[in-house]
């Protein structure tokens, strides 16, 4: 193969052989790209030389803009080659890495975010990292061509500085990635379900559904947690109806083709970022299907059908697996593909039909989406226009079903976003649960059966090495290749669908175990073989020598988190085989975790879902109460981290004079140590404290917030919106008593346990 440096289209570099999509993209770069492995890594060692390695994905906006703008310039790429041993990594075939330089980036550089440049001695281990880099210096961003020179200059002058900061740095990653684990002798108490519930509560959109402000992403995890709540507690049964309500009414949900976007960038769930990720609807899927399961709502049952029917038309293999992602732009211009004009719509159905659509659909007012165009949504509900239009709710949306077509059919002939068609197990796992779930609680065999064949062909063709089949389980497939050890988050949403499916075809066996069973049986062997923790838990990826440390998943991001859903497997493995073993297993996790869920349920909400699900199969029950604090058995280092988190904030209050009706204005200044930040208010995702002021025998009006300055973090893909320096809260006060701040620090690896500040009132 030609490893080509001219970026000319015919020239090709190594990436040409891969078989990612997103490292393909970087095949005609000038640039001496590698992949990661032993290679690259080889030549780094031999050569002396430092490492740049680039990650991202396929769908990433940012990894597509430096593409363009440096790696494909011939004169970057010049420096790149002579300086340095380029490696680009796909993120979604390497989790692993993924974590451990997004790690790095966070520490050194104090946000995260993709595509994530990192720069590593032949030894791994990082001294340098950013995110984006733009081709020359603009926006308070140094130029890429600036940071190649400058790190070339200081590894070939100051060695030894460079290396003496690699190894501070792999002392403070080590200590990141490993802190999570923290043994008790007890698995968390079950009300850690309630306590992450009651804070997703508090952070509950009463008006718009879902938690927070801009921007809204559906976070399954909440998600499960209020269908596992809603059997006890109404008010989760309400929040959960409401957020899936909005949802599927919203721009976030495709009103013609069906399946969820992104995130939505408003309150309102109007306006999304538009890629389509599978892991969001398999797991959409089931989510709509278990509500219509709960309560009965003939919309939750059409969205599911609906999303069930997308990914069959627009995410399924030939094969009948499931391929990754569609992009969110088409040639440069996000939403293109799903955006409309008031002419275009009319074009299409004619004016009468046009005014017609417009209320039921959203487009009757002014455009507000750039370019003058709409994101086609639901103001409400069909049957509530039904009514007011004194119609039949079901002729109704038969019409409105009848145009959508037609517009469908228009879309259609656009020009496509690109697809990602490769096949990755975990997310192939949540479409395969949520096609199973949907096929037995809607009554619809055909879903089951697609599932099923899904599952097949991950059994078959990712087990093994080579085309053997049998063998370990494999992480990604495309192009007729299986490759990469399978993670902790292969074996759990895979197993999680296998079990799925094992209930789904209850009624079509003999009783007693199924095949699908007997695959879930073996593959949890083959997790514990591989990737037990020996104090509890399993680690995200098997020892290698490419890897500086093992480290777990157990925060939940845009899926569950892995642990949880390993030990939410465990424990439905027990009660199916009957087999204690498997609740020693999941136990023995949850202990791992016990501290961490314990102080910080709702940073782990799938955990604590686990937890709850384990003292009931244990027969402890789910319904206790949790003991007070000053109950439980003393942490001393809890302690002294909540004396740091105290020490980080100082505030000084400011009175005004009364007024007539007895109200002082205030403002309370805060000053945040060099190094940390406080989550703004509103705080950019639901399971983050906002900074808040209360009060206690006082009354408060007019409180005032300032705007957040925008901060990039690895687990957010938007900037989080944070409070540095000095920052100035206020608002009128009336009464003696005490205003009560309430934050939570944050620095480059970690954040504190909330604090409650009180602040005398005279």
């Amino acid at each position: 193969m030609a490893h080509g440096r001219g970026g000319a289209e015919g020239a090709t570099n190594r990436l040409a052989g891969e078989s990612s999509p997103y490292l393909r993209l970087h095949r005609h770069n000038p640039v001496d790209w590698y992949p990661w492995g032993e290679e690259a890594l080889a030549r780094a060692r031999r050569e002396d030389k430092p490492i740049f390695v680039s990650v991202g994905y396929s769908t990433c906006y940012w990894c597509h803009v430096m593409e363009r703008e440096s790696f494909s310039n011939p004169g970057i790429a010049a420096r790149m080659n002579r300086d340095f041993v380029n490696i680009k990594l796909d993120r979604e075939e390497r989790p692993d890495l993924d974590e451990i330089y997004m790690a790095a980036t966070q520490i050194l550089s104090g946000h995260g975010g993709w595509p994530n440049s990192v720069f590593l001695t032949p030894e791994l281990k990082p001294f340098y990292a950013g995110t984006y880099f733009p081709p020359e210096d603009r926006h308070g961003l140094p130029g890429f061509p600036a940071v190649l020179s400058g790190l070339a200059e200081s590894w070939a002058g100051r060695r030894p500085e460079i290396e003496e900061q690699a190894e501070e740095m792999a002392r403070a990653m080590r200590h990141y990635l490993e802190e999570r684990v923290q043994p008790a002798g007890a698995p968390p108490h079950p009300n850690a379900a309630t306590h992450a519930f009651e804070s997703l509560a508090r952070r509950f959109d009463r008006e718009h559904g879902g938690f927070g402000e801009a921007p809204k992403f559906p976070t399954p995890s909440n998600l499960l947690l209020l269908l596992e709540m809603a059997a006890e507690q109404e008010e989760a049964g309400a929040m959960l109806a409401a957020t899936l309500d909005a949802m599927a009414r919203g721009g976030i949900y495709d009103q013609l083709g069906g399946g969820f976007h992104r995130y939505s960038t408003d309150r309102r769930w109007r306006v999304p970022h538009f890629e389509k990720m599978l892991y969001d609807n398999g797991l959409l899927l089931e989510v709509y299907a278990r509500e219509h399961a709960r309560s009965g709502d003939p919309e939750a049952a059409r969205i599911a059908r609906e999303t069930a029917a997308f990914l069959e038309r627009e995410m399924t293999s030939p094969e009948g697996a499931f391929w990754s992602a569609i992009d969110a732009e088409t040639d440069g211009d996000e939403g293109a593909f799903y955006v409309w004009t008031r002419e275009e719509i009319a074009a299409e159905l004619g004016e009468e039909d046009a005014v017609f659509l417009a209320p039921l659909l959203g487009f009757a007012g002014p455009p507000f989406f750039e370019g003058g165009r709409y994101v086609l949504h639901l103001p409400e509900r069909l049957a509530a226009q039904a009514e007011r239009r004194r119609a039949v709710p079901a002729e109704l949306a038969a019409e409105v079903r009848r145009l959508e077509d037609r517009l469908l059919a228009a879309r259609d002939r656009r020009p496509r976003p690109a697809t990602d068609d490769k096949i990755l197990t975990d997310w192939n796992g949540t479409a395969i649960a949520g096609l199973a779930v949907a096929g037995e609680l809607l009554g619809e065999p055909e879903l089951t059966a697609r599932a099923a064949r899904a599952a097949d062909f991950l059994l078959t063709r990712l087990r093994g090495n080579e085309g053997e089949t049998g063998g370990p389980l494999l992480h990604a497939y495309r192009e007729g290749e299986a490759k990469i050890p399978a993670f902790a988050s292969d074996y759990a949403f895979l197993v999680r669908g296998l079990l799925a499916l094992h209930r789904g075809t209850a009624a079509d066996r003999e009783p007693g175990p199924s095949r699908w069973l007997a695959a879930a049986v073996e593959l949890t062997d083959e997790q514990i073989a591989r990737l037990r923790d020996p104090v509890g838990g399993f680690f995200v990826a098997a020892e290698s020598p490419d890897l500086l440390f093992r480290s777990h998943d157990v925060f939940d991001g845009a899926m569950p988190a892995a642990e949880a859903i390993t030990v939410l497997n465990l424990i439905e493995l027990a009660a199916a085989t009957e087999d204690e073993r498997w609740l020693a297993e999941a136990r023995a996790a949850l202990q791992a975790f016990a501290p961490l869920v314990e102080r910080n349920p709702e940073a782990v909400r799938a955990m604590a879902l686990a937890a709850r699900r384990y003292h009931l199969a244990a027969g402890g029950g789910g319904h206790q109460e949790a003991p007070a604090p000053d109950e439980r058995a003393p942490d001393a280092g809890l302690h002294l981290v909540l004396e740091e988190a105290a020490e980080v904030v100082r505030h000084d209050l400011t009175l005004g004079e009364p007024r007539a009706d007895g109200f002082r204005p205030f403002t309370l200044a805060l000053a945040v140590e060099e190094g940390w930040h406080l989550n703004a208010n509103p705080a950019s995702e639901d399971f983050l404290v906002p900074t808040a002021l209360s009060g206690r025998g006082v009354e408060l009006r007019d409180l005032r917030y300032p705007e957040g300055e925008p901060l990039r973090m690895a687990f957010e893909e938007k900037p989080l919106a944070a409070y540095a320096g000095r920052v100035e809260l206020g608002g009128e006060v009336k009464g003696s008593g005490t205003l009560v701040l309430t934050y939570q620090p944050c620095d480059a690896t970690r954040c504190l346990p909330p604090v409650e500040r009180e602040i005398a009132v005279g």
